[in-house]
């Protein structure tokens, strides 16, 4: 259930082919996505699809069962090698910590007006439908509203390895509680 049930609890429906090679709805994984919250109750996250490996393995279900290895223990942020799909909610007012990922991602707000607040100060406005490429920089996100929840969908890829002026880039939680180190 999506956090304090203030934002629809959304449907997510996987595809598969039969053994006549017809398209049809995967019911093998339940279509509620399950929702877990951070620790301090103020956001939710939720793994919609995770894969590992390029390019990712379909036959005889193996990234079915990839996925319901990561629904049983959940990844970091990202997954070395793999893709994952996350919705995000964000209580009212809620900030995030100043974090990195080392990824690609592409962040796109489906509900509420988001910004986006980045370590050099500058600050930008994302409303419902607006997409940030986030390129393994030091960001955090706020909840502009004080009344409503907001939500993102994630797409986080792996990138090579990255320096910036000579400098290797980690991943940097900040103070996130409750989500773990990207493996």
């Amino acid at each position: 259930m999506a956090l304090e049930g203030k934002l629809r609890h959304p449907k997510r429906f996987i595809t598969t082919n039969d053994d006549r090679g017809r398209a049809v709805i995967d019911t093998s994984i339940a279509a509620d996505a399950p929702f877990y919250s951070l620790p301090s109750k103020d956001a939710a996250f939720a793994q919609l699809y995770v894969t590992r490996g390029f390019p990712t393995q379909l036959s005889d279900g193996a990234d079915l069962q990839v996925y319901q290895d990561y629904l049983r223990e959940s990844p970091g942020l990202t997954v070395s090698g793999g893709t994952v799909l996350r919705y995000v909610d964000m209580c009212p007012g809620h900030v995030s910590p100043m974090h990195r990922t080392v990824s690609l991602d592409y962040g796109v707000v489906l509900e509420g007006e988001v910004e986006l607040l980045l370590d050099s100060g500058e600050t930008r406005v994302l409303k419902r439908g607006d997409v940030c490429i986030q390129r393994a920089t030091m960001h955090a996100w706020r909840n502009r509203s004080p009344t409503e929840w907001a939500r993102m969908l994630y797409i986080l890829q792996p990138v090579q390895p990255l320096t910036v002026g000579g400098i290797a880039v980690e991943e940097d939680l900040g103070t996130m509680q409750g989500v773990k180190k990207s493996s």
